[in-house]
């Protein structure tokens, strides 16, 4: 009777996960939108509300997709830009305002399609997809520019690596305002603000920098991976704030010394970088799913004949790994911690160097994966010799611990004393068989993070229909593999890589011996395809992973057995049993 109620709750639980998780991985792992979805988009689109985030990030809706295609092309054509030709970013700076509001990062396509453009991070004021940087100050001895100033180029033509762009402008009073543009290889641009004081007396002039940026295209925020405003102050990095909490506050002051102060998504970052004056920093709702990060410097006196600059570095791009540690390298706080790690980054952080390295050496991610599982796989085989070592010394002292369990079957503390004491005496760990699967947990765990964080997953195909390792299997069954006009709900949405790794789960628990426990015999018997279900939704670099893992246990599971006779005997006679006691079961409901 217990072992009936038991494996009903079990059930019941199993159960429960199963149809809970298409909740859970619809809001902390959204998929593409479905049409349905679209629609509901638009409608929330023209009625003024942001549309729900996708995990990228950036327009969704067709009709704001639509609309900044539209005014994106209308602010480009009004002329009165210096061109950016980088390496990193390409795009142009609005002398209007001096404002940096349009970059598209040149190494990162916006879908798997070749064809499909560069990712645009920066858009003109006024744009669906709205996100641009401002470099100025203010005063109240002295006319400062203001977002309506129309600047002059004063030096360079075309902002390169190699070539500076320096822009000028005149106030009538005797003050000269210059900012300085320089740019680097990858996404980091500078500025020099210069006030140049001819008047007959000293101005105070209050130097600022500040990202404006639109609700509408963040990435979703979620409780494994950060989205929306985040910096580092006092050389601690802070997550803890995001868009809704900006926009109940009205403005956030973020505390201490600011070392740099921006806005992320999952994959794209821009960001504030104060030279070596010590700078504040602050969060502010401007209204209508826009958002706006200043950087504040202190009051400055310039005396007249004297001129008095500020340096600003502005990053813009892609949360590449490398490049943000080589930018922390150079002097920026914590700067490559701006990927959401979290407390394991300690772990992470070696698994993506690995994983990474083997990328270059193979020239393909699914291949570099796989090469992976093998090394951990070859590290942890030692401890396996000796987990499949402890289950045969466990199955050589069953015949004492049921002889103990017979004895004292009326004493349940007795017989765990004495069974304690049995496995003293014979030297044995009834755990240390559940140890390799232990250490897999982190491996497993930091893996996932990698494939989900790191930008140099995204698109990156692996073999046959596997095109985006970041990405859920496209072949889902249900549909039969997209011929059919739907899409399944994602507790239903399986496909080859989760039914791959239901039957090597299942042939891996096959060669396992069969716990003593009816329960835990339902239990495995069930899980292998209960997991099938669960992971299906999660990217397919993490199901290559657990495949590889399973077929490379199968295959460690034999050559164990091999050297350990014992447990494949007893392994064939629990097979024998299990078939005895279904015919016996049979043969019983028959006679009734």
């Amino acid at each position: 009777m217990d072992n009936q109620r038991n494996l009903i709750l079990s059930v019941l639980l199993i159960g429960l996960v199963l149809f809970g998780w298409d909740a859970a991985v619809r809001y902390f792992y959204p998929q593409s939108d479905t049409p349905t979805e679209r629609i509901e988009q638009v409608e929330k689109s023209e009625a003024g509300d942001a549309p729900k985030a996708s995990r990228e990030g950036g327009l969704s809706a067709p009709a704001d997709v639509a609309a900044e295609r539209k005014t994106l092309a209308e602010a480009l054509a009004d002329g009165g830009r210096v061109p950016v030709d980088a390496p990193g970013l390409s795009g142009s700076i609005n002398l209007t305002g001096a404002v940096v509001d349009d970059l598209v990062i040149n190494d990162h396509r916006e879908s798997q399609d070749r064809d499909s453009g560069p990712v645009r991070i920066f858009s003109p004021s006024g744009t669906p997809a709205q996100h641009f940087a401002q470099f100025g100050w203010v005063g109240t001895q002295a006319d400062t520019p203001d977002a309506d100033t129309v600047w002059q180029v004063a030096e360079g033509e075309r902002l390169t690596p190699g070539s500076p762009v320096t822009l000028r402008w005149q106030n009538g009073s005797g003050q000269v305002f210059s900012i300085k543009f320089s740019i680097d290889e990858d996404y980091m641009i500078t500025a020099q603000q210069t006030v140049a004081n001819g008047g007959g007396e000293a101005v105070t002039v209050k130097p600022f920098a500040l990202i404006n940026r639109t609700e509408r295209t963040a990435s979703l925020d979620s409780f494994n991976v950060h989205s929306g405003p985040l910096g580092t102050y006092d050389d601690a990095v802070e997550f803890g704030t995001d868009y809704d909490d900006v926009a109940e506050a009205d403005v956030v002051t973020n505390p201490g010394r600011t070392d740099w102060v921006g806005f992320t998504d999952v994959y794209w970052m821009s960001s504030l970088i104060p030279g070596d004056a010590r700078a504040t920093s602050d969060f502010r709702s401007l209204g209508s799913s826009l958002f706006r990060a200043d950087l504040l410097y202190g009051n400055v006196s310039v005396p007249s004949g004297k001129q008095f600059t500020r340096i600003t570095r502005l990053f813009a791009g892609a949360k590449e790994s490398a490049v943000l540690d080589q930018y922390e390298d150079g002097g920026i706080s914590r700067f490559g911690m701006s990927i959401d790690w979290g407390w394991f980054f300690w772990f992470e952080k070696p698994i993506f160097w690995l994983l990474r390295s083997l990328f270059h050496l193979v020239g393909n991610f699914g291949v570099a994966i796989i090469l992976l599982t093998v090394i951990v796989r070859g590290v942890m085989f030692p401890i396996a010799q000796r987990g499949f070592a402890s289950m045969a010394a466990m199955r050589a002292v069953q015949p004492k611990m049921k002889a103990i369990q017979e004895r004292y079957k009326d004493d349940k503390q007795k017989q765990q004393q004495e069974i304690m004491a049995l496995y003293k005496k014979e030297g044995v760990n009834p755990l240390s068989g559940c140890l390799p699967m232990l250490l897999q947990i982190p491996v497993f765990f930091a893996l996932y993070k990698v494939l989900i964080l790191s930008i140099e997953m995204r698109h990156q195909p692996f073999a046959l229909w596997i095109k985006d390792l970041s990405a859920p299997d496209p072949l889902l069954i249900l549909n039969l593999f997209g011929l059919l006009p739907f899409t399944p709900p994602s507790f239903l949405a399986i496909g080859l890589l989760a039914v791959l790794l239901g039957v090597t789960m299942w042939l891996q628990f096959r060669l396992n011996p069969a716990p003593m426990d009816p329960v835990q015999q339902q239990m495995f018997a069930i899980m292998p395809w209960v997991m099938m279900f669960i992971m299906a939704p999660f990217a397919a670099g993490l199901l290559v992973y657990w495949i590889t893992s399973n077929i490379l246990t199968i295959a460690q599971q034999k050559y164990l057995y091999s050297k350990h006779p014992q447990l494949r005997e007893q392994a064939q006679r629990d097979a024998e049993e299990r078939e005895q006691a279904r015919e016996r079961e049979k043969a019983a409901k028959a006679a009734k």
